[in-house]
């Protein structure tokens, strides 16, 4: 038999018959499914060699894909970081501002209560001496200020004025060992001086007698004796009374009505002044601080005033 290519055949005449029977299946392939089931086998041989060849490129694009993810992510985190941040000062000034405006309430309930002229100061500073009682307000000279002025909070008598800026004015509370103010039960009426400690949270009566119709939890407001404080502001709530039967006089400890450690804005009074007179001040009422019983309605006098100053 004759073979199809003879040992003397071109190159070009083999490249030639290739190409002939390459064109024919491809003809035969366009206008004919014949070939259809052999292109299925052969692509089913094919298709792991594909796979193989494209894992290099597919481990490499997880790779960039992975730490571009991981430096996104660490991005972001930053970013949430400083978002938090932001949003938990600004929770916080809302707070001090919430807090601010109750205190504020408060204190437009206490001057509500008062029949003087009253002009609010705020504290900017406490005197860095433990011994000493005193903090200093913005309110001086300009404002009217002047010394042995009364000072209050929304809740009772703070103390008064000692020194006097054009801007400022220290303030000597009521706690303190040197300061001493006349007061009176609300209960019935009975004058009695109120010292101060050194303790923020405490006041001693000087010179009780024995027979003193006084008892914890009175009401003690100023007398106005010694014309330095009006009369009727709440000063302290007695909280215990000792009677010693080798004494002479009562030891009488009271907690001061006003929050000496807390309270940042204050009321300067202007007694018996006109609104006109003190610039920024607030406007008189008509009702008294508190009403000094002489009857038996004195019991519900004062709780009606304690529940006023909460």
């Amino acid at each position: 038999m004759k073979p199809l290519f003879a040992r003397g055949s071109s190159a070009t005449s083999r490249a030639f018959l290739f190409i002939v029977i390459m064109m024919v299946l491809v003809v035969v392939g366009l206008y004919t499914d014949k070939l259809e089931p052999l292109r299925e086998k052969l692509a089913q041989f094919v298709t792991p060699f594909y796979q193989i060849t494209n894992v290099p490129s597919r481990v490499n694009d997880w790779r960039k894909d992975t730490f571009v993810s991981q430096a996104d992510l660490k991005v972001e985190n930053e970013a949430l970081k400083t978002e938090l941040l932001i949003h938990q000062r600004k929770l916080q000034q809302l707070a001090s501002l919430a807090a601010e405006n109750v205190r504020l309430r408060q204190l437009l309930n206490a001057s509500q209560m008062l029949q003087d002229t009253v002009l609010i100061a705020e504290l900017i500073g406490v005197s860095p001496n433990p011994l000493s009682h005193k903090v200093i307000i913005n309110r001086g000279t300009k404002d009217g200020a002047f010394k042995g002025q009364p000072v209050l909070d929304a809740f009772g008598l703070m103390g008064q004025v000692t020194e006097v800026s054009e801007s400022s004015s220290t303030v000597l509370l009521i706690s303190d060992s040197t300061h001493a103010i006349p007061v009176q039960v609300n209960r019935n009426g009975v004058r009695a001086i109120a010292e101060g400690t050194g303790d923020l949270n405490s006041l001693s009566l000087r010179h009780v007698s024995a027979n003193t119709d006084i008892r914890a939890g009175d009401l003690l407001v100023s007398s106005g004796l010694g014309d330095r404080f009006p009369v009727g502001y709440p000063v302290a709530e007695v909280l215990q009374v000792v009677r010693d039967p080798g004494k002479a006089f009562l030891t009488v400890i009271a907690k001061p009505m006003a929050r000496l450690d807390r309270s940042r804005h204050l009321l300067l009074v202007f007694e018996n002044r006109d609104q006109a007179s003190v610039p920024g001040a607030l406007a008189k009422v008509s009702l008294p601080a508190v009403v000094v019983p002489t009857s038996s309605s004195s019991a519900s006098s004062a709780s009606s005033l304690q529940g006023g100053a909460q």
